[in-house]
């Protein structure tokens, strides 16, 4: 046995290999995907360790345009007008360039491996109003903050004074006027989504934490998220589905592949990508 003393440190070395392999290396980088868009991964350890995947979208830059997910036209007058689907589904099928996961939906349950809703494909509603290329959909009461984008390609969480062509909406708020909202309480940690709009109201702000996965990323509360918020310079900013749901998709420029930039967990099964609502994409040409 003495003998084969140098297989545990081998060993132990497989096992951190296996652990971490499939997931984004945490090591900080930026790289401009397209013009207009750039990608940047950020590693904190305090007050624990968080990987951190930003997208800055500048939508002054010709050619950058958004999309947020259609509903399936055969059932629009449902009460669930959208077909599930994983973000990278999502950004394959319309060809996006960029693509976070978006809103919350209903029917939602995730019980096990074997016993979750929605599957690909399956009927489903967002929790807040939505639009896509002018086609409005989801709730009416618009209880939760909402992203609006014109046909003037300019965004705002204010009600929209032109022609309305993408919305997308969120739980609660994150960050108004540069500072959190009062009362983000909640200390639970857990992979997030959010996105917001900088300084000029030109440039959006698209941003993942990964969580649910130890000595890789714990995740975040919802203060810690809107205070990274601020730090990446969304200084009005909103809270999207989180949890298994938070996903980055970006469109490799060289390859034309799409890949997934952060680490997914869905039913706590790392790499993952769960079947969600609608999504928020973004078109660039080079």
């Amino acid at each position: 046995m003495k003998r084969y003393w140098w297989l545990l440190p081998v060993l132990g070395i497989g096992l951190v290999f296996l652990y971490f392999a499939g997931r984004p290396a945490p090591v900080e980088m930026r790289e401009e995907l397209y013009p207009g868009i750039v990608y940047y991964r950020k590693v904190h350890y305090l007050p624990r360790t968080m990987v951190a995947h930003i997208l800055v979208v500048d939508l002054s830059v010709e050619g950058v345009k958004v999309l947020v997910t259609p509903p399936d036209r055969r059932r629009n007058q449902s009460t669930t007008p959208l077909n599930a689907r994983t973000t990278s589904q999502f950004a394959r099928e319309f060809g996006v360039q960029v693509a976070i996961n978006g809103d919350g939906f209903t029917p939602w349950w995730s019980n096990s491996p074997w016993d979750y809703y929605p599957h690909l494909g399956d009927e489903v509603a967002p929790l807040g109003f939505a639009a896509s290329n002018r086609v409005e959909y989801g709730s009416e009461e618009r209880k939760g903050p909402t992203l609006f984008i014109n046909n003037r390609n300019e965004a705002s969480f204010l009600t929209y004074t032109r022609k309305l062509e993408n919305a997308i909406s969120g739980f609660n708020w994150l960050v108004r006027d540069a500072r959190p909202v009062p009362d983000l309480n909640d200390t639970r940690l857990a992979p997030r989504t959010a996105i917001g709009i900088d300084s000029s109201g030109t440039k959006l702000v698209l941003l993942v934490v990964d969580g649910r996965q130890p000595f890789y990323s714990d995740g975040a509360t919802v203060q810690e998220m809107a205070e990274l918020m601020i730090l990446y310079g969304g200084l009005n900013a909103i809270n999207l589905d989180g949890g298994g749901s938070s996903t980055m998709v970006v469109q490799d420029p060289q390859t034309g592949e799409y890949r997934v930039m952060n680490s997914p967990i869905d039913n706590y099964l790392p790499g993952r990508e769960r079947p969600v609502g609608n999504h928020f994409g973004v078109f660039s040409n080079p």
